[in-house]
């Protein structure tokens, strides 16, 4: 059976929007796209706004979901989450950047989170 790469990451994110607002973030914006890039998740908790990049992965076969951000993939989510900040006109404000991987074991989904990677 073939998967559909972009309903998979979607669902994942969505997994992941449910988990981080289960443990009381607020989501501001999904899938915020400014030129070429894209940040998975816009958050906020306890007066930090977080910027969360997430991979899912079915199997181990490409690795866990983890060895996906490179330190370039890194630089990419800084270059927008600042283009954020600009195009918002938000100041004073704590900002981190934080991940989200998900990987599916027998079927169920385990999530894992990073915070602050970058």
């Amino acid at each position: 059976m073939k998967i559909n790469n972009k309903n998979f990451g979607s669902s994942g994110e969505k997994l992941a929007a449910d988990y981080l607002q289960k443990k009381g973030y607020e989501i501001i914006k999904l899938n915020y796209r400014f030129h070429h890039g894209e940040i998975d998740i816009i958050a906020k908790v306890k007066n930090i706004l977080v910027f969360v990049e997430v991979k899912t992965r079915l199997s181990d076969k490409y690795g866990s979901p983890i060895t996906a951000i490179s330190k370039g993939k890194l630089n990419q989510i800084h270059k927008i989450a600042e283009a954020y900040i600009a195009v918002n006109k938000i100041k004073d404000t704590d900002c981190r950047i934080d991940f989200i991987g998900i990987s599916y074991k027998n079927g169920e989904p385990e999530i894992e989170q990073i915070e602050n990677i970058g």
